[in-house]
């Protein structure tokens, strides 16, 4: 099963994805309907609503009457916390039933409208965001029957666009015609929804492969790994794992590969083995094979021993390595991206490493050879590392 989350601002066209994707066979848990139906009337919630709140919150046939409830909670904090406690749970317990209710190979989909306003991002396997102009937005809610000022006050209530790209791993714009976004998610659904459930549901790991092919440094690289990082920490029990970027793509204005490399601290090899199916769950199956490194083989072997897991996600590459804390491949993965990052000159002499071996390998099938090439000037590069961080006083830790 596929966990997906689906959100946009007001007026964005989010319901225009959601159909097209039920159309393709998606299971979509509209938020706002269980909202709607955990307070029908004969539910518990509204009982509980008309307990705190009066019966002046109802219609005339039972039902709740949302404007008379949200006068009264308007500019209340602590109805507001009232009102919910009542609902929150309830919309909770309900979504975890219908989304327990889908087929195994089901592509779940769930559409928040304050997805990103509730934090709820690291939730999902991904994270689908429709936007569009907010004049364009503007003038689809007025077509509705709002009045320019009560759509410009909704839009500006909600998070705003910056926020929304922070937490998208999707971002579909609606700012042309419907027959372009309904394309565009034929696409998604075709090229990543559906290869990436199978891969999910059967821990299958994503390995392109391929020679080496570098790209322009990417800005959006950082914030890519900490929504992986924050999806990572969930799958792993909590807030408190620690979860660093590595690797080129952690080099502001360095050329890489477009692969995230992201290293989890753990405490022992048994502790990385039972994480191995909350990972593979999450989106990050174990690669069989790669389980230690092999640099530096004068060091004792436990110092290289490590766990990788890849993205099943077809549309981002990952690669996940789990190392014990305080161990030799642990603490270099994370000096060598401080070192580059405050030395210049090591930068561009790496930089020019890898597009020197990226050309005389472009013709590989894999990026074996590529690594191997480049283990020279790690080995050299190593001691001007070191003098660095004694120089520096950098540490492991934050």
């Amino acid at each position: 099963m596929l966990r997906v989350g689906l959100t946009g601002g007001i007026g964005s066209g989010k319901s225009t994805v959601a159909n097209r994707l039920a159309e393709h066979g998606a299971v979509v848990v509209d938020a706002d309907l269980v909202s709607r139906e955990v307070v029908e009337p004969g539910t518990e919630g509204l009982s509980e609503i008309v307990e705190h709140f009066g019966a002046e919150v109802l219609d005339e046939d039972g039902t709740l009457n949302r404007s008379a409830l949200a006068r009264v909670v308007f500019g209340d904090d602590a109805a507001r916390s009232v009102l919910n406690g009542i609902v929150h749970p309830r919309v909770a317990v309900r979504t975890a039933e219908l989304i327990a209710a889908a087929p195994e190979d089901a592509v779940v989909v769930h559409d928040v409208a304050l997805l990103v306003e509730n934090g709820y991002q690291a939730d999902y396997h991904l994270v689908v965001v429709v936007d569009a102009p907010v004049e364009q937005r503007v003038r689809r809610l007025v077509d509705r029957g709002l009045s320019a000022e009560d759509a410009r006050s909704r839009i500006e209530a909600q998070a705003d666009e910056r926020q929304r790209r922070a937490a998208a791993d999707v971002w579909l714009d609606n700012g042309s015609e419907q027959w372009e976004l309904r394309a565009e998610v034929d696409r998604l659904w075709e090229t990543r929804l559906v290869p990436f459930e199978a891969n999910v549901r059967d821990r299958v790991p994503q390995c392109p492969s391929g020679p080496p092919v570098l790209v322009a440094p990417d800005p959006e690289w950082p914030e890519q790994a900490r929504r992986l990082a924050a999806r990572i920490a969930r799958a792993t029990g909590g807030g408190s794992a620690r979860i660093d970027h590595v690797g080129s793509t952690s080099v502001p204005g360095l050329a890489s590969e477009d692969v995230l490399d992201l290293q989890l601290t753990v405490r022992t090899p048994d502790e990385a083995d039972a994480l191995a199916e909350p990972l593979a769950a999450a989106g990050f199956p174990r690669l069989p094979g790669h389980d230690s490194d092999e640099q530096c083989t004068e060091d004792p072997a436990e110092q290289w021993w490590k766990r990788r897991h890849v993205s099943a996600d077809p549309g981002r590459r990952v690669e996940l390595d789990l190392r014990v804390e305080g161990r030799s491949n642990w603490r270099l993965a994370l000096l060598f991206p401080a070192w580059l990052r405050a030395e210049e000159q090591a930068r561009a002499e790496y930089e020019e490493l890898k597009s020197r071996c990226a050309e005389l390998f472009a013709s590989d099938v894999d990026s074996r050879r590529y690594a191997e090439a480049k283990r020279a000037w790690f080995e050299q590069a190593l001691p001007r590392a070191e003098r660095w961080a004694a120089r520096t006083g950098w540490s492991p830790y934050r």
